[in-house]
This record gives structure tokens, sequence and C-alpha cells, in this order.
């Protein structure tokens, strides 16, 4: 009997330990569990690119590169710490759900416990003494153990299954705790490597200063374009052509000396390289998406201006923003409707278009390599577009992820 009344204690206690956990950050099981999973996938993915990147850091020739490459890996870490933390949040929100199903289940089983109780209680508040004097209440008595006798195998017996549901939920109350602990390691690890890079970069716009390596009247016609241009894609489009034009420049021979003169003039034979694009005409690789998270909106998906011509995604707040692949900074800035936006140009003629950014951390000529950070996502819900385009056309960029 003292065992059933434990048994309804820790289902009581059970339940209020339930109704005090957060609500599920989905809405669904199903697509909790496709969170946890994609969030698992997406850190593994970032810690291997850190890895690759601290590797090729060690192998780099000048100490630009190798400190490029670092912060690219520091990066990657601070990815993986966000998707550890999607993972986290993604499995306590499921535990939630499995001991909110078990508190109702219990709730529903604890009645007729509970009735049955009170009636054992009853029997048991009679005191022997009292059922000597009366010898019909010895025999009621003797009765009554034999029962019992009989009784009690088969109260344990078919309080089996909610014995072992009570079970389950001390097992879910320790993986709740063992995933909260996850989390707050995440978070704290997330906390120093964002320290660490905002650092780093400060050190590297101070040195840039004092190289003389900014390119502010690049920037500012950038910015001047951006105002005149009626659209997002008239945009891209005006630095693509700039783009080809400065492909064009770079093709162009070198000086030749005047006959007799010693002075060197430009050679004006040669024709005009067409404006084509250089380098190789396949995806820039390694590919990467700019941010972790879920994707909300599909290449193609319908929207209000009509198909959608990249990739949306929706980050955690503040979550880090790095470039997909090795490129030029083409624009970083405000555009109206698009948040701030970083438009990055790679070799062969391809263009990665990153938008909603609340912060932009690079400048316009800035070379990058992949995996670079170019900036922060907003706080509350963000979400961040990526487009990639060959030669003006928008392709798919999850058909070049890896």
């Amino acid at each position: 009997m003292s065992r059933i009344v434990l048994l309804v204690l820790a289902s009581a206690l059970f339940g209020y330990a339930a109704s005090a956990q957060r609500a599920p950050v989905f809405e669904t099981s199903a697509e909790t569990r496709a969170a946890l999973e994609q969030a698992l996938a997406e850190s593994e993915a970032a810690a291997a690119r850190s890895e690759r990147l601290e590797r090729e850091a060690q192998e780099a020739a000048s100490e630009a590169e190798r400190t490029a490459r670092e912060v690219a890996a520091l990066a990657a870490r601070i990815q993986q710490a966000e998707a550890g933390i999607a993972a986290a949040e993604a499995r306590i929100a499921l535990i939630g759900e499995e001991r909110a199903k078990l508190s109702r289940q219990l709730g529903q089983e604890r009645k007729p416990i509970v009735s049955l109780t009170a009636a054992l209680q009853q029997f048991s508040r009679r005191p022997l003494a009292l059922s000597l004097l009366r010898p019909g209440d010895v025999q009621d008595l003797v009765y009554l153990r034999a029962v019992m006798a009989n009784t009690v195998p088969q109260v344990e017996q078919r309080t089996a299954s909610l014995r072992a549901r009570i079970d389950r939920s001390r097992r879910l109350e320790a993986e709740a705790q063992q995933a909260a602990q996850v989390l707050r390691g995440e978070e704290q690890s997330l906390a120093a490597r964002s320290s660490e890079l905002a650092d780093i970069e400060a050190r590297q716009r101070l040195a840039a200063r004092e190289a003389g390596l900014d390119a502010s009247r690049e920037a500012e016609r950038a910015l001047a374009l951006g105002e005149q241009a009626r659209d997002l894609d008239a945009l891209v489009d005006e630095l693509d052509r700039a783009a080809a034009l400065r492909g064009q420049l770079a093709a162009l021979p070198g000086p030749v000396m005047r006959p007799g003169s010693g002075q060197a003039v430009a050679s004006a034979r040669e024709p005009l390289p067409a404006p084509v694009a250089t380098g190789p005409r396949s995806a820039p690789s390694p590919y990467v998406l700019p941010v972790t998270g879920r994707t909300i909106a599909g290449f193609g998906a319908p929207q209000g201006s009509g198909l959608s011509q990249g990739v949306t995604l929706a980050p955690r707040a503040n979550a880090q923003v790095v470039s997909p692949a090795n490129g030029r900074v083409a624009f970083a800035g405000p555009y109206r409707g698009y948040g701030r936006i970083v438009i990055i140009e790679h070799e062969g003629g391809w263009t990665s278009l990153v938008t909603g950014l609340a912060r932009s951390d690079v400048e316009v000529g800035e070379q990058l390599v992949g995996g670079a950070p170019i900036g922060v996502a907003g706080p509350g819900r963000p979400t961040i577009s990526l487009e990639l385009r060959r030669l003006g056309t928008p392709v798919n960029p999850l058909d070049f992820t890896q």
C-alpha cells in the first residue's frame, strides 16, 4: 500500500515538473526532429570546415593568408557552437513534448489508483484491538486480509505500466538536465569565440588603416551605385559589368618601349578583350551556406515579387554570417528593403548575394577566403537570403553547397 501511495505522489510531482517546462520551440514533433538532425549535421560540417581551414592556415606561405584562414576557422567554430545550441534546444523541446505526454497519461491512470488507495487506507485505520471485542469483526478481518493477500499482487501487476512510465519520467528528467548542461556549455563557447573573433577583427582593421589599405573611395562609388540602381537585379548587373571591366583592364598587355625614346607607352595594337568571365566555369568550391539554420524558402519558391532567385534561411538571433566561398567584396552596405547586403565576386563570373544582415564587417575591395566572417544576423527571428548567379543568371545555390 505504501508503494502505491509513493506511485501517486511521484506521478503528481512529475506532472508539476512537466508543466514547468517551457513550451516546445517547434509546432510538431516531426519538425523538431528534423531540426535536430539538421543542426547535428551542420555542427559536424562546421567542425570539419574549421579543421580544414586550420590546416590551411598552418600551411599558408604568408602571414596575411595565415591570419585570414585562422579567422575563417574561428568563424566556423562559432557556427559549430550555434548549431550545437540549436541541437540542444531541439533536444530539450523533444524531451519536453514526451514529458508532457507522459504527464497526461499519468493523470488519467492516477484517478483509479487514488480511489483504491483511499479505500485501503480506510480499512487500515481500524485497530486490531477493537476487532477482538467483536467476534464478527475478527472474522471480517481475517477475510479482509485474505482478500488483500490476493489483491495486492493484482494491483502491482496492473500498475506495472504506471511504474514504467514513472521510471521513464525520471530518465527524461536526467536527459533534460544533461541537454541543459550541453546548452550552457555551447553558449559559453559561443560567447568566448565571438569575443576572440571581435578582437582579431579589431586588430585587422587597425592594421589595414596603418597600411593604407582602406578602399573608401571604391566603397563610396559602390554605395552611390546602390542608391542609383532601380532594384537589386540592376545593382548586381552593374557590379558584374564593373567586374568584367576590371578583368579587361587586367588582361591588357603591358606597356611597350617607344623606339628610340626609352619611354613606355601603352600598346594600342591589341584589341580590347571581349567582356566574358575569366577563370573556371564551374561554381566556386568549396561552397557553403552563409549561416546555420532551417531553410524556409527554396530556390524558385513563390513570393510576393515573383519566384525566389535564391534560398532563405532562418538562423538563430545574432548568428554569424560567413562568405560562401573565396572572392572579392563588390558591395557591402544597406540596400532598401533588404537590410544590409554583401555582394561577393568569385572567379569565372560567379556572384554571391547575401541579404538580411544586421551588420556587415567587410569593406568593398576586400579579398575573402571561403568561410570568412562578413557580418551578423539580426535579433529576434532574422532571415538571411543567399543568391548565386553565373554571368547574371540565378542558379540554385543548394546544388553546389557542401
